[in-house]
């Protein structure tokens, strides 16, 4: 079990060097990356159309790249947005990797774009330990998923720099509890900001846009207290995070991760190019 984790470890930290290394490219062409992490069926490709097709319609340059197993329903739902969209499919694997983020945007990536949405895989186990040179980590929760998600998974909210609640439409109906939810993601990641949102009635629609250029336009992005070291928890300062080109500094800080990450035989296909369609 040792020598799994240990093996576990290696893969993390591979990771981490090489998405410290596609941030600062990405930077240095301009772009901002958006890592957006849920279960399934949480709404988040619906959102995400809405908020880019909100980006072509203010002249924003975006594109997005959308993760699944399997099928290109995604990129199809996407590309209505009218902004460059490209589907990747993990062949099983369930996450992405920062390697797999670099070789889809060779000879894709439209010059000049300024934010590029990285659907994940829907999980929230296997991508929360995965940083893809992101600037900014959006988790979302559906209403309907319950309001105790964010103690369920506690890496993928206790790592997340902005928290949006989809489908509050239904809320009600739902029975969802907002105050317990908003306490359960300050158990597990305190002053993370919160957002409603309802793609279908327009509730909160542009929020994760004007986020998202807020950071690309150099403000200081939330970090979280479980992606710094113990010296910076108990001082207050920074994470140990690559600097992004935006001006701010990275706050995954994945270290942490490598002695609690969860062991699964997915690491075995890391090496394992993705197939993808443009």
């Amino acid at each position: 079990m040792c020598r799994v984790v240990d093996l576990q470890q290696a893969v993390l930290v591979k990771n981490d060097e090489r998405a410290g290394t596609l941030r600062a490219e990405l930077a240095a062409r301009g772009t901002t990356v958006i890592n957006l992490l849920s279960s399934p069926g949480s709404g988040k490709t619906e959102l995400l159309e809405a908020e880019l097709a909100l980006a072509a319609s203010r002249g924003v340059p975006v594109a997005a790249l959308t993760a699944d197993l399997a099928t290109e329903h995604d990129a199809e739902r996407l590309a209505r947005a009218g902004v460059p969209v490209k589907q990747v499919l993990t062949d099983g694997l369930c996450h992405l990797e920062a390697d797999m983020v670099r070789a889809q945007l060779e000879g894709w990536l439209p010059d000049g774009t300024r934010l590029l949405f990285v659907e994940n895989v829907g999980n929230l186990v296997c991508p929360a330990s995965y940083d893809l040179g992101e600037s900014l980590r959006v988790v979302l929760a559906s209403v309907t998923e319950g309001e105790d998600k964010p103690l369920k998974y506690p890496t993928a909210f206790g790592l997340a720099q902005l928290v949006v609640v989809t489908k509050d439409d239904i809320a009600e109906a739902a029975g969802f509890d907002e105050e317990a939810f908003r306490a359960n993601v300050r158990q597990v990641n305190p002053g993370v900001e919160v957002v409603l949102t309802s793609a279908r009635r327009g509730t909160g629609l542009g929020l994760v846009l004007d986020r998202a250029l807020a950071v690309a336009s150099g403000e200081q992005v939330h970090r979280p207290v479980m992606a710094r070291t113990g010296e910076d928890a108990g001082s207050g300062t920074g994470g140990t995070g690559t600097e992004a080109g935006s001006g701010t500094e990275s706050a995954h800080g994945h270290t942490h991760l490598h002695t609690r990450v969860h062991a699964h035989p997915h690491t075995q296909a890391a090496g394992v190019p993705a197939r993808s369609q443009s």
